[in-house]
Parts: C-alpha cells; structure tokens; sequence
C-alpha cells in the first residue's frame, strides 16, 4: 500500500510538471525577475502592480495597457504559488503601508507572488479555442544586498580580497576603513587560528559594509548575506573578511579558515541561489534609483553604475521560441525602469530615461545584438508628488509639490533637470544634485498614483494577452 501511495504521488507530480510545461509551451505562463540594488523599490513596485492588476484595473488609470484600454480585461486576482519553501511576498503588508502614507519595509528575504491575470483574446487561434484565458504571473523579489554577491562566483578567496581591500583603501571608503585596515596589519594570518579574534574582525567588517549601506549609500557590498544575513545570522559561514594572500598557508592557520569560510559560502549561499533563481526567468524588470545616487555624489554614482553593468552577465538571456519556453526558458525582453520620476518636472522625465539609457549602452548593444527587446523609461510605481505651477517674476515655474521626509511636512519643490549623460568628474557640479524624497500621495479616494506603470505592464505583458 506505502508502494501504491509513492507511486500516485510521483504521478501527481508529473501531473503538475506536465501541466506547468503545458502552459509554457501555449505562452500562459511567465516568471518575471524584479531586479535592482538595495533601495531601488522593488517592494514598491510589486505592491503597486499587484493593486493595479487587482482593483485599479480600468481605463482611466492604466490608458496604455491594451488589454484594459480594449476592455479585454476580466480580472486578475492572486493565487497559490508553486514553490511552497519561498515566502509568500507580503503584499497587504506594503499595501496598507502606502495606504497609510509610508513606504512599505524593505525586501529581507526571497519572496514570490504568483498572480493569474484572466482575460479575452483579442483574435487569433486561441480565440477559436476558448473565449477566456488566463496568464499566470510568478513575481520573483529578494534583496539587492544578495544580487551583490553574484560577482563573487567567478573569484576565489584571494582574487575577492584583493579587490575588496583596494575598495577599502580608496574613497569613499578609506575614512571610515582606518581602523579596520589598522587591525588587519596587527593580524597574523599564517598563525594558528584564534576563533575569537577572527570573530572580532568579522564583526568589524559588517559594522563597516552597514556603514557603507546606510551612511555613503554605495552599492558593491559584499557578502551580501552580511547586511541580510536571514537564517545565517551567528552562522560561521558569514564569519570572514577580506585579507592580503598568504601563499602556503598551513591547515591550522586563520588564512586557511577564512578561505574555507569563502568558498563555502560562494559554493552553498551563492551558487545555490544563483541557480535556484537565476536561470528560469522570462522577463525581466531592472529598478534604478538614478536620483539618490545623483545626490550621494560622483563616486557613489559611477559605483551603481558599474554594479548595474557586472550584474547583467549574470542573468540569461535569448532570443525565446517554443522549444526554449518548455526546457531552456531565457529572458526574451528587458525593461531598465529609472525610478523616482514623479521628483521631476514632466519635461525632465525623457531625460532620466536618456541617463540611465547611456549607463547601459554598451550591455543594452550586445543583448539587442542577441535579438532581445530592450525598453528604457523613467516611471515612478508609486507617485509621491503633484505637478504644481509657481508664478515668479511673471515666469510660471514647473515645480512639484508633496510631503517631504526628511522635513515632515509638505514642500513645493523646482527640481533640478539631471544629466542627459553620465558626467565626467570635471563635469560634476560644484553643489551637487539635490533631490528631496516624499512620502507616498494618495489620490481623493485613497487609491495609490503611478507614472507610467500601464507603459510597464504593456512592454513585459501586453504580448502575452493578446
């Protein structure tokens, strides 16, 4: 009987894969990857699209996804996911955020949402088969902080610490590194190991990845796991900090620890999500918070760029066909999302699109060499901010106009037009950038605001729902 019960659930799995292969093959099934850096609001959008899809779904709030536009549109609602070891995303959590003014909590682990977006197709063979038809939507979400450590697959222990100990020798950094850098010079690698001290110098080093995080806003942060550990907190696997090489380090010694401690990790945290995650996407959304990396200056700018462009060679991406659906599902469209445009006047929103189109120039050139579709737009998924005209000396100024966070009260607002281009460091301003940050503005109803959010779903979905 146990014999008969393993055999019925072997075949309700092959039931459930056969089904999922099914969908792929007929085009109703899509993985989207939401990607960026710490604090590019992907919990944001997440939230946002969700509630559009669900209970904002009409045509005056979403003009330029054809589906709705056409009214073609039945309903869209979440479902049970398939992956039943991956937090659910917690969606009414950031939902009753911004209903309540705030932004919702950041992403401090992987979380997935599967949506299933029921609708009527606009022609076609599938018409002739059934009026309706549903699109499932799997919405992938995990820490920029663990995107970092992508990187890290193709270093070893020696290669990372050079490079991380370089980082801490420059500005940014070295400031605020001095003392780290003091330690690690008193510190004999090639002696036994002492549990203890490197305890100590671990923990020195994640005081100063956090600095770096919440302080200098700066991207390449690595281990990643460090500044969100989840359930490796106190683990030994996360105990250890970049050195200067020692050749034929003995068994016994702290450098031989730490290495081990490194390939560890890259082989049992890194490679296992890399592979767990990274190789079954469709589509792909890249969030960019051109705007408060303007503001950190030259140098926190020209590293998000470079961390942006590193990480592009660790998706995969091609041209996708029916074969591919089914067995090799590769990423067939890309949209690089600068977010925040709402802190602009409306006549600046094409030129954040035009920075961050010249930041991935030479990735976006070989991916449409490679036939895929590449969009870049400026959008904000959730609107914090109303365009507001200001008459001053008989000029009428196009300002904007919500609740600044830092003061905590309502401010209008003439944003500065950003760079068309990545400058050069001659070019830079003398002040910088300023661009304040709001909180979320709701409508009368208390209905969240988009801008442009209907152009994203068009460009990631819109073929599906045809």
């Amino acid at each position: 009987m146990f014999e008969s019960i393993k055999q019925s659930a072997k075949f309700k799995q092959f039931q459930h894969q056969a089904h999922q292969l099914v969908q792929r093959g007929f085009d109703q099934h899509v993985k989207l990857a939401v990607t960026g850096l710490s604090r590019s609001g992907k919990t944001a959008f997440i939230t946002a699209l969700v509630q559009h899809l669900t209970e904002q779904a009409n045509s005056q709030n979403l003009p330029f996804f054809s589906v709705v536009q056409q009214h073609r549109m039945v309903a869209a609602k979440a479902v049970p996911q398939s992956a039943l070891d991956i937090p659910t995303f917690p969606y009414r959590d950031g939902l009753n955020a911004l209903l309540q003014g705030q932004w919702p909590e950041s992403t401090e682990r992987i979380n997935t949402l599967r949506l299933a977006i029921k609708y009527r197709s606009g022609g076609g063979l599938r018409a002739q088969f059934s009026e309706n038809h549903t699109l499932i939507v799997d919405l992938i979400d995990y820490p920029g902080e663990w995107l970092m450590d992508l990187p890290m697959l193709d270093m070893d222990y020696s290669t990372w610490s050079k490079q991380q100990l370089q980082l801490l020798s420059q500005a940014p950094r070295v400031t605020q590194a001095e003392e780290f850098l003091s330690e690690l010079e008193q510190f004999d690698a090639s002696a036994p190991v002492d549990e203890q001290q490197l305890a100590k110098l671990a923990r020195q080093y994640q005081a100063l990845l956090v600095h770096f995080k919440h302080d200098l806003k700066l991207s390449v942060l690595q281990p990643g796991r460090m500044l969100m550990p989840g359930d490796l907190a106190g683990a030994p696997i996360l105990a250890f900090f970049p050195l200067p090489e020692v050749i034929d380090a003995p068994e016994n010694s702290g450098y031989f620890h730490l290495k081990k401690r490194y390939q560890a990790y890259v082989k049992d945290v890194v490679q296992h999500f890399y592979q767990q995650h990274f190789c079954h996407f469709d589509r792909q959304i890249i969030l960019v918070d051109l705007l408060s990396s303007l503001e950190q200056g030259a140098e926190v700018f020209a590293e998000q760029n470079q961390a942006i462009n590193q990480l592009l060679s660790y998706f995969s991406y091609g041209k996708s066909n029916f074969i591919k659906r089914l067995f090799a599902p590769k990423i067939d469209k890309l949209l690089f999302a600068a977010t925040k445009s709402d802190h602009l006047s409306a006549e600046h929103h094409k030129d954040l699109a035009l920075l961050l189109d010249d930041i991935v120039a030479h990735a976006k050139n070989n991916l449409v060499f490679d036939g895929i579709k590449i969009e870049t737009m400026a959008m904000s998924s959730v609107a914090s901010t109303k365009a507001v005209q200001v008459m001053q000396d008989g000029e009428k100024l196009n300002c904007i106009s919500g609740k600044e966070m830092k003061s905590q009260h309502q401010m209008t607002f003439l944003p500065a037009q950003p760079p068309m281009r990545v400058l050069s460091a001659t070019e830079w301003p003398k002040h910088g950038f300023n661009f304040p940050s709001f909180y979320p503005d709701l409508t009368a109803d208390k209905k969240i605001r988009h801008v442009r959010i209907d152009h994203v779903l068009e460009f990631l979905l819109g073929d599906k729902l045809r």
